[in-house]
């Protein structure tokens, strides 16, 4: 039988929910060891939602990005960093002008090993907002959800469109280094 999934074998999935999913899925594409994206609607209650029942705010679902890697805790590590750097977690419901709950922050795992590291991560980084005197995380971090792939123009967007848009805001506090 064919298998179902062509990535790499010891590939793990994480969904990310940051803003714009453009924007995220291009960050996701600088760490080594991801080996595909994808944009779509992860979080809501509403079933295959379309881009504009998202953006009417009335299916709980937020714009996400599937994410296939390899190379463990060490890329997941990675993707976390620039997660977390790249918006701005501290902001319920809104990055930079985009405004509502389809751009909540958010990251949702597939593993309790993964689920453990995001944690950490999300604490690790609550300390150097602290520091930095800026607010607490309202970014939600749950079991992945079922996630809808968006429509295919959303696919790879920021490939098609090297210069589209992207939008997010971020903290510019630094993920603290090891």
């Amino acid at each position: 039988p064919r298998d179902p999934h062509p990535w790499p074998e010891g590939s793990e999935e994480l969904i990310l929910a940051g803003g714009c999913f453009w924007g995220i899925e291009r960050i996701a594409w600088q760490i080594p060891g991801v080996h595909t994206t994808s944009a779509g609607y992860a979080g809501g209650y509403t079933p295959h939602p379309t881009y504009e029942e998202v953006f009417s705010a009335r299916t709980g679902h937020a714009e996400a990005v599937r994410v296939i890697y390899t190379g463990g805790e060490d890329t997941l590590r990675a993707l976390l960093t620039e997660f977390w750097q790249q918006h701005d977690p501290t902001t319920a419901n809104r990055q930079g002008n985009d405004v509502g709950t389809e751009y909540r922050s958010a990251v949702y795992w597939t593993t309790d090993v993964q689920g453990e590291v995001v944690r950490v991560s999300a604490t690790r980084y609550q300390e150097a907002l602290d520091s930095a005197g800026r607010g607490a995380i309202t970014t939600e971090i749950a079991p992945v959800p079922t996630y809808y792939y968006a429509e295919d123009h959303h696919q790879q967007y920021l490939a098609k469109n090297p210069f589209g848009y992207r939008c997010h805001a971020n903290t510019g506090v630094a993920f603290p280094r090891d």
